[in-house]
């Protein structure tokens, strides 16, 4: 019996977090889901756009994990010693980061994350369109003035 651990933020959840998710239940008999707590993400980047109690409810209606739990660290020692982690899943955009858990016996798996999909990428479309949107709304002919 083994036992997987999916670590991410699920911020904007999109296509590739559920590859993500789907790929994890494939490799074991039991799918914890870590999803990072908004003060975790703000402690390396901007926080995410999604609230956390949203992003954490988004990945619990998932058939797929067994359990869903927050994630307040990204040292995942602890974590993996205490849920007897045998194979630990993160999308590869933090290709090497998590290889000392290696020696603590533990697979760890860098998931291809797929072309242009991505929460950041999605973040920066909605800015640049609400930013042409605004643009256009600003820059507008001003009409005369009709005489009476």
């Amino acid at each position: 019996m083994s036992i997987v651990y999916v670590s991410g933020t699920f911020d904007l959840f999109h296509s590739n977090h559920l590859k993500m998710i789907q790929y994890g239940r494939g490799l074991g008999n039991t799918l914890i889901v870590g999803v990072s707590t908004d003060e975790l993400v703000s402690s390396y980047k901007k926080p995410p756009a999604v609230p956390f109690e949203e992003r954490i409810a988004i990945v619990e209606g998932l058939k797929g994990p067994d359990l869903v739990i927050p994630q307040h660290t990204l040292d995942h020692e602890e974590t993996v010693s205490k849920l007897n982690i045998d194979i630990f899943v993160i999308g590869d955009d933090w290709y090497g980061k998590y290889d000392y858990l290696k020696e603590l016996g533990v697979q760890v798996f860098y998931l291809p994350y797929g072309m242009g999909v991505s929460s950041s990428n999605l973040k920066k479309k909605i800015y640049d369109q609400y930013a042409d949107m605004i643009k256009e709304s600003d820059e507008h002919p001003i009409p005369e003035p009709k005489e009476k």
